[in-house]
């Protein structure tokens, strides 16, 4: 019995097998990019208007259902502070009652799955959903991607998606699926069969595969209970399944693994599962076995059941099952059975005793096992098909119902901002009559407006209501609420706690919380810069503002310096459709180009100046005389500033009413610098002495003498000019350490850390920003896409000598052509 030994040992430590989906709290994720406003999470301050319904961003969060609210109880909405008992540290918060799941709410909820359909570009994922609709009834006929057939998959539908062939944005859409009941809840010594199914409700959302298209994946597993993950029979494990498993394990997401392409030329999906167990380190096995290899893929076994499944009738849309399972395939389907038995004895406690003990293990014991591993995250159930063949998709979709976990069993939890950061998180009960909470999740601008995406987590949402933002405290009307087909959609009247919807008219942005406003509950990189071609328009402003709000890693930013608009995203290919959108959405032409990098110019020693402003033109002239020294300056801890104006001045050789006209005069004069033309910091003006003329003193030659003696003293103090330095963090697996350790040494990047585990290693290094640029292509290319980084400004360091010559030197040159 191998592995047993490894599956007790582990077992002892786990927690029991019916324990609760635990998920990590969202607002303690690492972020995308390293900076930015959608890089930092924080607690928007309540609304003076709406104090009582302020907010706190939403944490997804599990609790266990044993979570023992009465060890730790809950204080109610006006508390502004906790309960101490007395002489104890740890605060007593007053007992806050929940809202109690109904026998209505738990059989709406057990028939209710939320999945998505996640992969490596080019695995399938549109072309499986595409089969999906079709068994499920939701379209008439099947379309191809890439649209050679002038329609197109019904899920890429944008004109841009059918030409690449490519999905960019996650499509939503629902469908109902007659499938058996779920596994646990037979009793024992009850037979599973196919024959007696029931009506079960999936919402899917078909994710973007490519990697510039990440936050399309993030933002759909942050609202989903578990997703299919699929994989190339051929390719198997490929750099965005890397990535997309990494997001999964972040959210705690249960998936089963769909292996297609099982008609390829090369295929073999056993190959593919040791790629599961080895590169991504799942307890994986399959539950199917294929009938039949590559050209010749005619069906599967079904490894629980041992019985043979075929798809036949017109795309087949006809499942045959038949015990007669054929010899050339009964031999290693027996091998894989046993495989999965002790691959899931590892994972469940319960099948672990039977296997121990050698008692007879049925097909419902195998069954419910594989509910309760999966559900708790220790399992992946890997199935087989071809989507492009209509072979096994019927069968993913029995295994999405059976093994994947119903909303009620993600026990999600939200903030109160009526009470202290450190108060517990509020578990949300999915009940109908329970105060409403949902998430914004996704935006687009629709045929009739903004189109907002939203999961109910709590309470019913319906058309007509009045909803709260829990962001802003504004209150709003729902005018419409749909159920999203792709770009089609079906007008319904509510939608209950669990579900996925789409509002019209509802302006927020991705990520509000919304409320029924009776709690104060809130659910917890590439810059180029851009320019229209001729004349800047309306559109072009519309377009950037619109992209912003759908997209969180889509940022614009106008430059102060070289007032250049700036965009930021996650790759060139990511800006480069928001590019080519903005040409065919709103006929915007755009030039793009690498952007100016923020240097900046300081001293780095002491000088003194004697400066004399003087001008005579008949009748009254110009005369201030300034005396003092510049002098390097750090940053203040308490202000963060790092320039200072220093009045020293004793007797009154200057007026007082001219010292502000001194101090103007230095702050202009930190504007521009002297070397390069980029402002100046690091360095305090301090004035000791000066003269005035009782005549021709004024505000202007005072000032005109600050600026004087400062140029004057700034040429003196050795200046340099400083770039900004960025602490890069790169993620990649280990055998491509050297090549990511010579790139950085390339860009002259300063290696700090370096740590080691598992197979992957994690790179911490010192570069500066203007060697950084490409730097993403360029990682993606020599790690095979498998690396990934975050970027964060630390601090600004001197240039090097020979770059800072060659700046000053175009700095003039460039000054002597005006």
């Amino acid at each position: 019995m191998p592995g047993i030994t490894r599956a007790v040992a582990r077992l002892r430590h786990a927690s029991t097998s019916t324990a609760p989906l635990r998920r990590p709290v969202i607002l303690q994720r690492k972020p995308t990019l390293g900076s930015g406003p959608s890089s930092s999470i924080s607690s928007p301050s309540p609304s003076n208007d709406h104090d009582h319904r302020s907010s706190v961003l939403l944490a997804t969060t599990t609790l266990p259902k044993s979570a023992g609210l009465g060890q730790r109880r809950y204080a109610s909405s006006s508390a502004a502070a906790a309960i101490k008992e007395d002489g104890g540290d740890e605060p007593i918060w007053p007992e806050r009652i929940l809202p109690e799941l109904k026998d209505s709410d738990s059989n709406r909820l057990r028939r209710q799955r939320n999945v998505g359909i996640s992969a490596h570009i080019d695995s399938g994922k549109t072309t499986l959903t595409e089969r999906v609709l079709y068994y499920t009834g939701r379209i008439r006929d099947i379309h191809e991607v890439r649209g050679r057939d002038a329609v197109g998959a019904k899920m890429d539908s944008m004109e841009l998606e059918r030409e690449k062939g490519i999905t960019i944005q996650s499509a939503a859409t629902f469908a109902d699926w007659l499938a058996p009941k779920p596994p646990t809840e037979l009793a024992q010594g009850e037979v599973l069969t196919s024959a007696d199914k029931e009506k079960f409700a999936i919402n899917i959302i078909d994710t973007p595969g490519h990697v510039d298209f990440t936050i399309e994946v993030e933002r759909a597993l942050r609202v989903l209970d578990g997703a299919v993950l699929v994989l190339c029979a051929v390719s198997g494990v490929q750099s965005q399944t890397i990535t997309v498993d990494r997001q999964m394990r972040r959210y705690n997401v249960p998936r089963l693994a769909f292996i297609n392409k099982m008609d390829r030329a090369g295929s073999n999906p056993f190959r593919v599962i040791q790629q599961l167990r080895g590169k991504l380190k799942m307890n994986a096995a399959a539950v199917q076995v294929p009938i039949g290899a590559e050209g010749d893929f005619g069906g599967v076994v079904d490894l629980v059941r041992m019985k043979a499944i075929y798809n036949e009738g017109v795309k087949g849309n006809q499942v045959v099952e038949t015990d007669d399972i054929p010899d050339s395939v009964r031999a290693i389907a027996e091998q894989k059975r046993a495989e999965l038995i002790e691959q899931l004895s590892e994972a469940d406690e319960t099948l672990c005793d039977l296997f121990l003990d050698e008692a007879p293990i049925s097909e419902l014991d195998i069954a419910q096992a594989l509910r309760r591993a999966t559900t708790s995250l220790r399992f992946t159930p890997v199935f087989l098909g071809s989507a492009i063949k209509n072979t096994g998709v019927q069968s993913l979709l029995d295994g999405i119902c059976a093994y994947l976990p119903d909303p009620s069993e993600v026990h999600n939890q939200a903030l109160d901002a009526a009470l202290p950061p450190q108060a517990p998180p509020i578990p949300l009960v999915p009940a109908a009559d329970a105060p409403l909470v949902g998430l914004a999740f996704k935006l687009e601008e629709g045929r009739y407006g903004q189109l907002t995406y939203m999961r109910v987590y709590q309470g019913e949402l319906k058309r007509g209501s009045l909803i709260y933002n829990a962001r802003t405290g504004k209150k709003v009307k729902v005018p419409r609420l749909v159920r999203m087909h792709s770009d089609e959609m079906e007008d319904v009247e509510a939608i209950g706690a669990g579900e996925i919807c789409a509002m019209f008219g509802v302006e927020c942005s991705s990520g509000d919380t919304f409320t029924d406003g009776s709690t104060t509950y809130s659910m917890p990189v590439i810059s180029l810069s851009i320019r229209p071609e001729g004349n800047e328009t309306p559109n072009f402003s519309r377009a950037l503002n619109r992209f912003q709000k759908e997209d969180p890693t889509f940022r614009v930013h106008v430059d102060g310096e070289s007032q250049e608009t700036i965009i930021s995203g996650m790759g060139e290919l990511h800006l480069d459709i928001y590019v080519e959108r903005m040409r065919r959405e709103y006929n915007v032409a755009c030039v793009t180009g690498k952007p100016r990098v923020a240097f900046r110019e300081t001293i780095t020693e002491p000088s003194k100046f004697n400066y004399t402003h003087k001008k005579q033109s008949g009748g009254s002239g110009q005369f201030g005389r300034v005396i003092g020294r510049l002098e390097p300056m750090e940053t203040d801890p308490d202000t963060g500033k790092d320039t200072a104006f220093d009045n020293r001045i004793i007797g009154g050789n200057i007026p007082q009413q001219f010292i502000p006209a001194i101090e103007k005069g230095f702050q202009e004069a930190l504007d521009r610098g002297l070397l390069t033309g980029h402002p100046i910091t690091g360095c305090r003006f301090v004035l000791e002495d000066g003269s005035a003329h009782t005549v021709d003193s004024n505000e202007l030659a005072f000032r005109l003498a600050s600026v004087g003696a400062f140029r004057e003293a700034f040429q003196k103090a050795k200046p340099v000019v400083l770039e900004p330095v960025m602490t890069v963090e790169v993620v990649a697996p280990i055998e491509f350490q050297g090549n990511v350790i010579g790139a950085l040494n390339q860009r002259k990047g300063t290696i700090i850390d370096t740590e080691v585990r598992d197979d992957e290693f994690t790179l911490t290094a010192e570069v500066a920003l203007n060697d950084m640029f490409g730097y993403s292509s360029q990682l993606r290319g020599m790690t095979q896409g498998k690396g990934e980084f975050t970027m964060e400004y630390k601090t600004h360091q001197p240039v090097m000598a020979n770059v800072q010559k060659d700046m000053t030197e175009a700095f003039r040159k460039k000054q002597l052509t005006k």
